[in-house]
């Protein structure tokens, strides 16, 4: 149920079925020279819509934006400051609530250490704040691993390689545009860089040219039903 197309009658009736919804969230963030910069909400949501046709389950609007650090001087990236972000996780999560929704999972299509952590904070504080909310934080990117075991070709493929080049061959074929060469960058340990773009030019992490639909195919079904899993594991949680 994507609660962007229901109407408040539809979205009424919902709630007698299920009080589970997945938040999908991404950012607006360069992917190489190929891949859109939605690239991360897309995925998030092409996930969620995947989970939502095997379990009864409310989709919401997809958060655009997120914490892009390492991609924040390449042409394209808009991101957002971690308190902006997690005070808007927050928002929309007790909003949720008040709607009556108790179970619910934050999907982050966008894998970046901050952004994550700060899902996590929004998360833990929302626990403090209500005690009957259970709600799930989970890394699109960690599925994706799993779920391409036996499948990928590129070790340590993460970003604009074969592993999101391939979702978007199955889902948006018409978003890909070509492809990128291969990259791995390498920043200093420990170090803090201005010039960003100086250790990872081409913006890509991985090897796209590995990737292919079929791929993204067997991604796209393995990656949903863990993610039912994760949810029916959620649903069970009682304290």
């Amino acid at each position: 149920m994507l609660i962007e197309n229901m109407t408040t009658t539809e979205f009424s009736a919902g709630l007698k079925k299920t009080r589970t919804v997945i938040v999908p969230i991404g950012s607006t963030e360069q992917h190489g020279i190929h891949l859109p910069l939605d690239t991360d909400t897309i995925q998030a949501v092409d996930i969620a819509q995947a989970a939502s046709e095997q379990r009864v389950l409310f989709v919401a609007p997809p958060v655009h934006y997120g914490v892009c650090r390492s991609t924040a001087q390449h042409p394209g990236t808009i991101g957002i400051r971690t308190l902006t972000l997690k005070l808007l996780i927050m928002d929309i999560v007790s909003s949720l609530y008040a709607q009556g929704f108790r179970h619910i999972v934050l999907l982050s299509g966008h894998a970046g250490t901050t952004h994550m952590a700060t899902l996590v904070d929004a998360g833990e504080e929302l626990l403090g704040l209500y005690s009957d909310i259970f709600i799930a934080v989970i890394k699109e990117y960690d599925l994706a691993v799993s779920a391409g075991k036996g499948l990928l070709e590129t070790p340590g493929d993460s970003h604009a390689g074969e592993i999101e080049t391939s979702r978007l061959l199955h889902s948006h074929p018409d978003l890909v545009k070509g492809t990128s060469p291969a990259e791995y960058p390498s920043f200093p340990q420990g170090i803090l860089v201005r010039d960003k773009q100086k250790y990872w030019p081409g913006g890509v992490w991985g090897d796209p040219t590995k990737a292919s639909r079929t791929k993204g195919k067997l991604l796209q079904q393995r990656m949903a039903d863990k993610l039912c899993e994760m949810i029916a594991e959620l649903e069970r949680m009682e304290t």
